[in-house]
């Protein structure tokens, strides 16, 4: 790469990323439209894309480490549900129509089954990324799509394997070839991550004895792309090597230091991947044969959608998520290019025909964010209709207690009040959460706590404590202000997610706030004590002071928090105070 093209690259990059992301597409198309725009079918600033493109995999591969150092194996059998059981049925599944559907138009069994499996596969790179800007990885869909991903990823594998395999005329060669790859398969991954197991973790404390950053940033770089070509070399997939290597010390002291030092690198080459492929797709079939090609995008993300919905829903996911994870999953993936380029050397494919099929998996991509803002903005409310729901009536019996938000916070302040059998109301403003606590037979009302009209439907003005459970710091104190300007002899015991909104809850009225984690932290605290030997009474003891002057603080700072500067100094004398403090009770 020249250092002509590099600039292109960024500015490319800068200009349409930014301008995507101000309109609202998020930055793939963003990255797409640049590579279009500096590739053969734009200004030509940029021609050899397939050199570039090869070389920005290095950006999948990057990804695929972080995913594995946030996947603990722990973790990933939590996970196996939705990664053996919805990811090998969708990849099963829509693998086979797709090969029927194939095998319909083309008449060959061997290059249906490569066509139905290649676009079977989704793109990682995309729909990561994309659910990352949108904070949804956490989600049910997010969760799901995670799933599903990484048993593709998995599943690209033998299916690379058996792409030769096709091409072969005997069944017998077929099966011993299959079954030859199968074991091997198994013994190198196995290998690996006995291997890994072993020596990753003293290597990286001898890299990071040294204390020199760089160094440590060089050997996070040495052990992403030495994993992934490692598997290459024997055979198997780079990404693989990638993940596998990023779950081997995903719970290692170093995890969080190797996270800091690959993600710019990530961001940076995932990026050029992006852009790589706007700039491989052959926009001119697109003006030759353009019924053809959106035909074949349009098939295939219609296809796809329809089976992974209803697998999705057999697999208990709600109605919205399941809607959600079909368009984000829709499209094609980065894999089916190298299925069919392997296809076409096999002899399996035409280069034509390989060409059309990479196009449409290429808008397939493009279309992704597209078709996820429609989902976002017009399916969920014409479709599920979940926010034109009315909110429930309220009974009759008047509660003593008023609860908003029914999250874990509230749940369990719910419970220890039915224990004790005092009548309280729940609300609680989204109705995927109302329906689930009503499953397990909690009582709860759906409606914003925040409405005037819905307050005094729960009879706000009789009760003697307002619960506020709610976890957006926003609508925390939009409810409180409501609360406390309406029904100002309510008492309101309040969370706070932190300082800042503890602060902001003071200024309204709240009588109680607890803070997230405060409590837990100091229960936490006062075991760690313990296990490094103070007796039980002298943890509590500590803890308690530290209990005490941090709410002295919390009501001092309260007077300056409006002031950063202030603020600041305060919270540095409080430190000092608190060290004094500790001093002088284990002098005493």
């Amino acid at each position: 790469m020249s250092l002509q093209e590099a600039v292109a690259y960024l500015a490319a990059a800068v200009f349409a990323v930014v301008l995507a992301r101000k309109i609202g597409f998020g930055s793939i198309l963003g990255y797409l439209l640049a590579g279009v725009l500096i590739g053969p079918w734009g200004l030509r600033l940029v021609t050899d894309t397939q050199q570039i493109l090869h070389f920005a995999e290095i950006g999948v591969v990057f990804l695929l480490f972080i995913i594995g150092l946030e996947l603990h194996p722990s973790r990933l059998w939590l996970l196996r549900r939705a990664v053996f059981g919805l990811g090998m049925l969708q990849v099963l599944v829509t693998g086979s129509v797709l090969a029927l559907v194939a095998y319909w138009l083309l008449a060959d069994w061997a290059a249906a089954l490569l066509i139905g499996f290649g676009l079977a596969l989704s793109s990682t790179a995309f729909v990561l990324q994309m659910l990352a800007e949108k904070k949804e990885l956490k989600t049910a869909h997010g969760r799901a799509a995670f799933g599903v991903l990484l048993f593709q990823d998995l599943a690209v594998i033998p299916l690379i394997a058996v792409v030769p395999l096709l091409a072969a005329t005997q069944i017998s060669a077929m099966e011993s070839m299959a079954l030859g790859q199968i074991v091997k398969t198994f013994l190198i991954v196995a290998g690996f991550i006995v291997g890994g197991h072993y020596l990753l973790r003293p290597l990286l404390g001898w890299v990071a004895s040294v204390q020199i950053q760089e160094i440590f940033t060089a050997a996070a770089l040495l052990l992403v792309i030495g994993a992934a070509l490692m598997m290459e070399r024997l055979g198997l997939s780079m990404g693989l090597g990638a993940f596998l290597a990023g779950m081997l010390v995903a719970d290692s002291p170093y995890r969080h230091q190797l996270e800091t030092d690959i993600k710019p690198f990530k961001g940076l080459l995932l990026g050029l991947f992006f852009m790589a492929v706007g700039m491989s797709a052959k926009l001119g079939l697109l003006v030759q044969q353009p019924g053809l090609i959106l035909a074949l995008t349009a098939g295939l993300m219609a296809l796809k959608a329809v089976i992974i919905y209803p697998l999705a829903r057999a697999f208990k996911m709600p109605n919205r998520s399941a809607i959600t994870l079909s368009a984000v999953l829709a499209q094609g993936g980065e894999f089916a290019f190298v299925l069919f380029i392997i296809g076409v050397t096999e002899g399996l494919l035409t280069a034509a025909l390989a060409d059309q099929l990479i196009l449409a998996v290429t808008l397939s991509m493009a279309a992704t964010p597209l078709l996820y803002l429609v989902d976002d903005k017009l399916v969920g409310e014409l479709l599920n209709r979940e926010k034109d729901r009315p909110y429930d009536t309220m009974d009759d019996t008047t509660g003593h207690v008023i609860i908003a938000g029914f999250g874990r916070f509230g749940q369990i302040v719910a419970r220890i009040l039915a224990m004790r059998n005092i009548p309280f109301t729940a609300l609680e403003v989204n109705p995927a959460q109302v329906d689930f606590v009503r499953r397990y037979g909690s009582k709860i009302y759906y409606g914003d706590p925040a409405r005037l009209d819905l307050l005094q439907s729960a009879r706000a003005h009789c009760a003697k404590v307002f619960v506020l459970a709610v976890d957006d710091v926003e609508d925390s104190v939009k409810i409180a202000k409501t609360v406390k300007r309406h029904f100002p002899n309510l008492d309101l015991i309040a969370r706070a997610r932190n300082r800042q909104h503890a602060f902001w809850l003071m200024d309204i009225g709240a009588k109680v706030i607890i803070r997230d984690t405060l409590l837990s932290s100091i229960y936490a605290a006062e075991k760690v004590l313990i296990d490094l030997g103070l007796t039980p009474e002298e943890a509590r003891e500590a803890t308690e002071l530290f209990r005490k002057h941090d709410e002295e603080s919390l009501g001092q700072q309260h007077a300056i928090h409006t002031d950063e500067d202030a603020l600041i100094q305060s919270q540095q004398e409080s430190n000092e105070q608190l060290r004094r403090l500790f001093e002088s009770d284990a002098r005493s």
